[in-house]
């Protein structure tokens, strides 16, 4: 090879070498800033609090009166969504299964899990809860109406579109909750169950 040629080529190889070196410098730099992970900045913060944000309304829970017969309303914020019936319905009967906060009687089992709630065109709630729903009642038929009605007009006043409520426990009908209330078919609510009214 001649020197000139020689000559050229070394100042060549010298600059693609540089722009290798460069490439997989900037290319690795890039990477690691995609892998890192993210830190609770302003922009985190900011998306926490728009959560915190989402709209509330006021429901009505009915918890049991010291008669153990009549159902009294209690007051209770949840969040709210218009457009699903059955994500608020879930959270009435979430609350509903919390207790009362100013002292009332809970006519739902504290163990209760709620398991699946689904409300359908012609106005039916689904409502599965765990096993203990029934497990863990207390016997009489006194009890297992407030623990029905509770939990039917608790959805039915605070939801326009909830006409009835079918109980269901750990994913299939039952004949009754506890041996009193016949609970196989859609319940309508009874608000007259409700003090007061």
């Amino acid at each position: 090879m001649p020197k000139s040629a020689h000559a050229i080529l070394i100042p060549v190889l010298a600059v693609l070498a540089i722009g290798l070196a460069l490439f997989f410098f900037l290319s690795e730099n890039r990477e690691s800033i995609k892998k890192a992970p993210l830190t609770a900045g302003p922009a985190a913060e900011e998306g926490a609090v728009s959560s915190d944000l989402r709209p509330k309304r006021t429901v009505t829970l009915l918890f049991v009166g010291e008669d153990s017969e009549s159902l009294i309303p209690e007051d209770r914020e949840i969040l709210a969504d218009p457009a699903s019936p059955a994500a608020e319905a879930r959270e009435i009967l979430r609350e509903l299964i919390k207790g009362s906060q100013t002292g009332l009687l809970s006519a739902v089992p504290p163990e209760t899990k709620l398991l699946q709630v689904y409300v359908d065109k012609e106005g039916t709630a689904f409502v599965d809860f765990s096993r203990e729903f029934a497990d863990r009642h207390p016997s009489g038929s006194t009890a297992e109406i407030a623990t029905v009605y509770a939990v039917v007009n608790s959805l039915a006043q605070n939801l326009k579109t909830v006409k009835k409520v079918f109980l269901l426990v750990d994913g299939e009908e039952r004949e009754t909750l506890a041996g009193h209330i016949a609970i196989d078919h859609p319940i309508l609510p009874d608000f007259s169950l409700i003090a007061g009214r």
